[in-house]
């Protein structure tokens, strides 16, 4: 027997009537702050280089994706089998240059571009909104991230909400320890001053998409 087999029996014997009372009691909610836990967890894991433990992290989030497919499966939804056939059968479709006949391309940017466009089609869209949805439970720092990514890539202008010429003075020789210990400093600073710098870089990005989208439609 696999692994996955394995792990899947294991799964579905521990959800049994006769199984573990932690495990039987839990649905999809109950279960989500353990998901971001173990999420984290994975990523402090990666952040370590600590190959071991990565394996059992990444062994401990594959438990959360069995777990849910085995109680989606008792409610007659969907089981492990459906998810792992639809994210393979998406990978398929969404690469067209590796599995069909689309044309090869040269660098990542083009495939994100392609996959985005692919991506659009499927959903039943028209023409993309000027920024990209993103999933409203993503931390403010990640936001802000993806938000600056778009105004990058479509040369956005966002008026005096970002002073990009500060942007690249601050990005020239920037190195993954700088970065952190000057954001450190920033939050500790927000502490200090009695500001939540969570809700202050979430408000500041809602306004720099709105600056966009507003010059964006010329309004």
């Amino acid at each position: 027997m696999s692994g996955i087999d394995q792990l899947l029996a294991t799964t579905a014997r521990l959800r049994a009537p006769d199984g573990c009372p932690w495990d039987r009691v839990q649905t999809h909610r109950t279960l989500c702050d353990c998901l971001v836990e173990e999420v984290c967890e994975l990523l402090q894991a990666i952040d370590r280089d600590d190959t071991p433990n990565l394996r059992e992290e990444l062994g401990d989030l594959l438990f959360h994706v069995a777990l849910h497919a085995q109680m989606a499966a008792e409610a007659g939804h969907f089981n492990f089998d459906d998810v792992a056939r639809e994210v393979n059968d998406k990978m398929i479709r969404r690469h067209p240059h590796v599995f069909g006949e689309g044309a090869k391309l040269g660098d990542a940017e083009a495939v994100v571009k392609q996959w985005e466009q692919i991506k659009l089609k499927e959903k039943g869209g028209t023409a993309p909104t000027v920024f990209k949805a993103l999933p409203p439970s993503l931390n403010a720092l990640l936001t802000a991230r993806e938000v600056w990514k778009q105004v990058r890539k479509k040369q956005l202008d966002t008026g005096t909400t970002v002073e990009t010429a500060r942007v690249d003075e601050l990005a020239q020789g920037l190195d993954e320890a700088t970065a952190g210990r000057r954001l450190f400093e920033l939050v500790a600073a927000c502490r200090d001053a009695g500001i939540d710098p969570d809700s202050a870089l979430r408000r500041q990005t809602a306004e720099v998409v709105s600056t966009a989208e507003r010059n964006a439609h010329g309004d």
